[in-house]
């Protein structure tokens, strides 16, 4: 991702190593300002500026400065531009590995693997037939950044495809596996979920086969 040369990254990733992405801090203009070496107006303008694109949250306190939290947007910032340094300075890999929690989907997995043009495909490319449904793993923090590979990967494509009653859309899976169970993470290219959100499937259920359940945390290996 190239960032924007008017968002403040500097101050942003300040803001992020006092402890704003875990939870709201409470610091003065000009106590920041130290951290950015800078007066504290400056600290002040560039708070707001920050504020004014969405990358944080600011509460004004009536004698105690302010209460600063990163939003979603922010931290969407820090972690693009961690996967860029990641990418400079780390060597190539051909396997990452992902970890988050089980959750509840929407229901729609089982519908799309169970259509025969995609089931198809899956036959051919994954040499396998899916369990119709699919498990749905709530990245970490972590995570999120490494899942960026995914979507700079070529991976397995999957064409669309259209049927007499609508068309179906395309996207992409890589190999993966959790325990000693293989699979594959599937990118479809409309998503119902956000990028916090990773599906698999398999020939198998993965959780009646690993007994699993919501919350319960997994690691994924995935073969770029």
């Amino acid at each position: 991702m190239v960032v924007s040369i008017n968002i403040d990254v500097n101050a942003l990733k300040k803001l992020a190593l006092l402890g704003a992405v875990q939870g709201p801090i409470q610091i003065s203009s000009s106590s920041f300002a130290k951290h950015i070496s800078s007066s504290a107006q400056t600290a002040s303008r560039r708070l707001h500026a920050l504020e004014r694109d969405g990358l944080i949250s600011r509460t004004i306190l009536p004698a105690n400065g302010q209460r600063i939290m990163m939003t979603k947007k922010g931290k969407n910032i820090l972690r693009d531009e961690c996967y860029d340094y990641q990418k400079i300075f780390a060597p190539a890999e051909n396997e990452i590995k992902l970890q988050g929690s089980i959750i509840t989907g929407l229901g729609e997995g089982q519908y799309y693997v169970s259509i025969e043009g995609y089931k198809v495909q899956f036959r051919n490319k994954l040499g396998f037939a899916p369990y119709p449904g699919t498990l749905n793993i709530m990245l970490t923090d972590k995570s999120i950044v490494l899942r960026k590979k995914l979507d700079e990967s070529e991976g397995i494509p999957i064409s669309g495809f259209q049927s007499r009653q609508r068309t179906f859309g395309g996207g992409k899976c890589f190999r993966a596996m959790i325990d000693k169970i293989e699979g594959a993470v599937i990118l479809p290219d409309r998503s119902h979920y956000p990028d916090d959100v990773l599906e698999m499937i398999a020939p198998e259920n993965f959780r009646e086969s690993l007994h699993l359940k919501d919350g319960d945390m997994v690691e994924v290996r995935v073969f770029l």
